[in-house]
């Protein structure tokens, strides 16, 4: 197998590869652009005009989405895997990666859209360069441009799988993609509508590519990952890189939901009522007090089958302690 397919293992190693461009026997290029980034190049007869950017890793201990990455490049560099589109595959956070942690000092997905300017440290770095990677990789004109940034979560979840998809005015989401993921197994999908300062939501907004944050369940170590059962999304990133998806697709037992509000813990006095171990998608009932803050600052709960997700009390002032979730009937797909 070619040295460029083990990306992971130079990621974790820190080390930097002898040869930065190689060829596979069908003559797909792969080429090292900097730590934890790798851009593969099919043949320029077999380029069917489809970019796609895998990220993993952006929190470094959510290693199931990781050691999925390091698969499909494995497959690549053997020749098993055929490609037909341009990918990069991105690892996100490599030192939080080699020390099994979320992250170093700052959450790098709270870094997008210009979000890094205004902090400093390797994490702040990181987000600028990440950004950089993936402005370059989608510059190329005419071409269609696809992002997902996987991850597993803190928590559990009552909906193992599930997507968010960002926002962007006078951009409407897509139904054709929301039948993608469900194909690849997600189970629900979040629709934003407010702009982010996550990562995809920096290339959804910034860069025109339809891009998705896909939580495949539960984080666990590297080599500990039976559990989750990445097999359908797996498949079907196969048959994208391959340029061989089924035309025909369906939402049939997928379940949207639309943003109700969002969290903002504001001070030190910020106090969640919910156990430490609630898992995402919870039901909450209309009356329930969420959360208290300073100013006599509280949520309560006012909307009909409303669901909290990504609760953490823990984070910096100033940053979104959970999102609240409701039903949607996805009228607003095209």
């Amino acid at each position: 197998m070619l040295a460029l397919g083990k990306l992971l293992e130079l990621t974790l190693a820190g080390r930097e590869p002898a040869q930065k461009i190689q060829l596979t026997v069908d003559g797909v290029q792969m080429r090292w652009l900097s730590e934890g980034a790798l851009e593969v190049r099919p043949p320029e007869a077999l380029d069917n005009g489809s970019d796609l950017l895998l990220s993993s890793g952006i929190h470094g201990n959510e290693t199931a989405p990781i050691e999925l990455l390091d698969r499909l490049l494995h497959c690549i560099a053997r020749g098993e895997i055929k490609p037909r589109s341009r990918i990069l595959f991105l690892f996100g956070n490599p030192e939080a990666m080699r020390r099994g942690e979320r992250y170093l000092e700052l959450d790098i997905n709270r870094l997008f859209n210009g979000r890094h300017e205004q902090n400093i440290g390797p994490e702040a770095m990181r987000a600028a360069e990440l950004e950089q990677l993936a402005r370059s990789f989608f510059s190329l004109p005419g071409r269609s441009r696809l992002h997902y940034d996987l991850h597993t979560a803190i928590r559990g979840s009552k909906i193992e799988q599930f997507a968010l998809y960002p926002w962007k005015e006078d951009r409407q989401h897509s139904r054709r993609e929301l039948e993608r993921l469900n194909a690849a197994g997600m189970q629900a999908v979040l629709l934003q509508n407010k702009t982010s300062i996550t990562f995809t939501a920096f290339t959804y907004e910034q860069l025109g590519a339809e891009a998705f944050t896909l939580e495949l369940g539960k984080a666990r170590p590297f080599g500990q990952n039976e559990g989750v059962d990445v097999s359908r999304l797996e498949a079907r990133l196969k048959q994208i890189i391959e340029g061989n998806e089924p035309e025909t697709g369906s939402l049939d037992g997928l379940q949207l939901f639309a943003v109700a509000r969002e969290v903002i813990k504001h001070s030190d006095a910020f106090v969640m009522h919910l156990p430490a171990d609630v898992e995402n998608f919870s039901s909450l009932p209309k009356g329930y007090l969420l959360a208290e803050d300073v100013a006599k600052t509280r949520w309560v709960i006012e909307e009909e089958g409303a669901r909290i997700i990504f609760p953490n009390p823990k984070v910096k002032n100033g940053l979104r302690a959970g999102i609240l979730v409701v039903p949607s009937d996805g009228k607003e797909l095209v």
